[in-house]
């Protein structure tokens, strides 16, 4: 039985969403890779302290299982946004052997889930008391040489940018459990940044990326390759790709020997590969020329943010798995001696940068609009797709839920401003005779990253009760291109208020949302943007009645002093230019408190290393007086991004709490907006 909506003051409509929904269902799962035929990944645990446990599913086609149950928790801090926490080798008894870093401590451990004993993590490297102490990602397990081979981040002082980073061989045995000298250094550190290894399948040459400050691995990085002796040790490497200006974000070997790579030196990141001519043991190998493997104006890649992402994995028969797109990215199959792109059928809109193969069969992490993140697997033979594990389960009824719709609209100077629009959704409610809803205009984070359209409860909690929400991927996103890319280089805190700004301009002149009462809202990079916005009205026209604020960048000046980590301390150097305090204090909206006439909503996660609560302190002093409504919410115990069900069931409510209140919305409220009056 079906029945009409009933006129609503948008804002107010009854909503089977609430914020303890929200929390619930924060996060996904990730880092899916294969173990034999098993399947292991991380997911989410936002009740358990926002833990990420180590899930398992058997080949034998049983229920997934925890490996590792709480406190343990499957992360590192690696460049602090941390890289691939796990790794893993079947065995021919015994069960697989599985590699993994604990968050508390960030120390490596091995796993044997099916011992006798039980399955008791061990450790096998370190503590040190040195700043930060040790860290390590993006494992490869060598059995073959009784090892692991990752990443090592390893702190030299006290400051977050005393430290080094390293290819490390960590023994197997458990010997560097208490003794650091034991780890086996495979590379120096030269370079400040670099990815895992990767070696090849004949076990003669090694492969990893690096970089230098001040890049960004999307501005350029370094594909190095070197021969690989019979005892483990690594030769002298070669550069076979990239450059200051041309980003390689992964590198894998094919089923031929080949190096397999993306790279962005057309201006989109699509795949490469370079066959080796010289396959000694000795001496710095010799590569062939570069082969474009299917050249079109797409992403095969995207921002590497965190180490040991995987948007592209090898078949043994020589087919490759990709995840591509311009904007969203969608799961395809690559014959790269044919060009051929060939996409797996499905209605799903976004793919993870994470995929793992077992034979002819390709798992990857996707969703849709409808559909949270599950593991989905492809058989390529029969082209047939299924989910294996993390199954969607309908929190409310879809009739409850947007459906977004992507638009490109046209910001200053007639340039594209892409976005995704989620309008208010409900099958009890609808706008009174009259009355345009209120939006919330979205900044995502990074600034280079996107937005993905899909299932996101936290958006469904406002469109639910009749509050638009526009996602809006400004100038700097990735996913349309290194040009649209560089839009924000020189110019962070201009372009990306400047499109933001237009998309709410023109929802408000077609009619779709209320000109008088459009917010914006970000965190991190997106905290900066509707800082920035709310802090320099003449830019944005004004359109702002409120906005949420969410651990933000606020004082580049305290940012380039140390005042950040250091895989992000010379971020700035290309969003707003080499260092000049003048031009960075006439950029930051800390320094422009004063403009500041709308009422806001400030959250900040106590335990911030990347955006620490001191940017936020200081924007609360300069605000000393001030009659602008605004309300802080500090949470201690979180960090860069909130983690905790209790965390982030506050904030939603206190940003629905924010838009009430300014948009004189009169319904129930959880929270309520104090004055600052020192």
């Amino acid at each position: 039985m079906t029945h009409e909506p009933r006129p609503a003051p948008c804002g107010t409509w009854s909503s089977p969403i609430d914020a303890g929904t929200v929390a619930a269902h924060d996060g996904r799962a990730d880092h899916v890779g294969a173990v034999g035929e098993e399947l292991w990944w991380t997911s989410a645990r936002p009740s358990e302290g926002g833990r990420r446990a180590l899930m398992r599913l058997r080949g034998d086609g049983g229920p997934p299982e925890v490996a590792l149950p709480p406190p343990w928790d499957a992360r590192n801090r690696v460049m602090e946004y941390g890289g691939l926490p796990w790794a893993g080798t079947p065995r021919p008894t015994g069960g697989p052997l599985i590699v993994f870093t604990h968050c508390v401590d960030q120390r490596l451990y091995s796993l044997e889930p099916d011992a006798p004993e039980g399955a008791v993590p061990r450790p096998l490297t370190p503590v040190s008391a040195v700043g930060g102490g040790l860290r390590f990602a993006d494992a490869v397990l060598m059995p073959e040489h009784g090892e692991v081979w990752c990443v090592m981040e390893e702190f030299t002082g006290e400051g977050p940018t005393d430290l080094r980073r390293l290819l490390v061989a960590v023994p197997l045995s458990g010997a560097a459990a208490e003794d650091r000298a034991v780890l086996r250094e495979l590379t120096d550190d030269t370079h400040r940044f670099l990815t895992g290894p990767r070696p090849s399948p004949d076990g003669r040459h090694l492969a990893w990326i690096t970089w230098d400050h001040p890049r960004m691995p999307w501005d350029g990085t370094e594909l190095r390759l070197a021969g690989l002796a019979g005892n483990g040790e690594v030769g002298p490497p070669v550069v076979i790709a990239g450059g200051p200006t041309e980003s390689i974000a992964q590198v894998e070997w094919g089923a031929r020997g080949e190096v397999l790579y993306s790279s962005d030196r057309t201006g989109w990141w699509n795949l490469y590969r370079t066959a080796l001519t010289d396959s000694r043991d000795a001496g710095p190998p010799a590569v062939g020329p570069a082969e474009a493997l299917h050249t079109a104006e797409e992403e095969f890649a995207d921002a590497l943010w965190k180490i040991g992402m995987r948007w592209f994995a090898p078949l043994a028969d020589g087919l490759v798995a990709v995840v591509h797109g311009r904007g969203g990215k969608r799961l395809g199959l690559l014959d790269p001696d044919r060009g051929v792109l060939t996409d797996a059928p499905g209605p799903r809109t976004e793919w993870a940068p994470a995929l793992a193969v077992r034979g002819t069969r390709v798992t990857g992490i996707a969703a849709s609009p409808l559909r949270g993140y599950e593991l989905v697997e492809l058989d390529t033979a029969t082209g047939y797709s299924r989910v294996v594990a993390a199954h969607h389960r309908d929190a409310v009824p879809a009739d409850h839920l947007p459906v977004p719709e992507s638009r490109t609209f046209t910001g200053p100077d007639g340039r594209e401003v892409h976005a995704h629009v989620y309008p208010p959704t409900s099958p009890d409610h609808r706008p009174e005779p009259g009355e345009l809803p209120p939006y919330v205009i979205r900044a995502h984070g990074g600034p280079t990253g996107r937005a993905p359209m899909v299932l996101d409860l936290e958006i469904a909690y406002f469109t639910s009760r009749g509050i638009g929400v526009a996602d809006v991927d400004y100038g700097g996103s990735t996913g349309y291109g290194r040009a649209y890319r560089n839009r924000l280089r020189g110019r962070w805190g201009q372009v990306d208020v400047e499109d933001c700004a237009a998309v709410a301009a023109a929802l408000a002149a077609e009619g779709t949302a209320d000109p008088d009462r459009l917010a914006v809202r970000g965190g991190s990079a997106g905290g900066w943007t509707a800082a920035a916005s709310l802090a320099d009205p003449e830019r944005t026209g004004g359109v702002y009645a409120c906005g949420a604020i969410s651990y933000p960048v606020l004082d580049p000046v305290g940012w380039a002093a140390s005042g950040t980590h250091d895989f992000e301390s010379r971020y700035l150097d290309s969003l707003i230019g080499p260092f000049d305090e003048e031009l960075y204090r006439e950029r930051s909206p800390l320094h422009h408190a004063g403009r500041i006439t709308a009422p806001f909503l400030l959250l900040q996660g106590l335990d911030d290393p990347i955006c620490p609560p001191a940017q936020s302190e200081r924007l609360l002093a300069a605000l000393a007086g001030s009659t602008v409504p605004h309300r802080y919410l500090p949470f201690p115990g979180e960090g860069h991004g909130f983690r905790r069900a209790a965390t982030i069931a506050r904030a939603v409510e206190a940003e629905l709490a924010l838009y009430r209140e300014t948009f004189g919305i009169e319904a129930d409220r959880s929270e309520t907006l104090e004055t600052e009056t020192r």
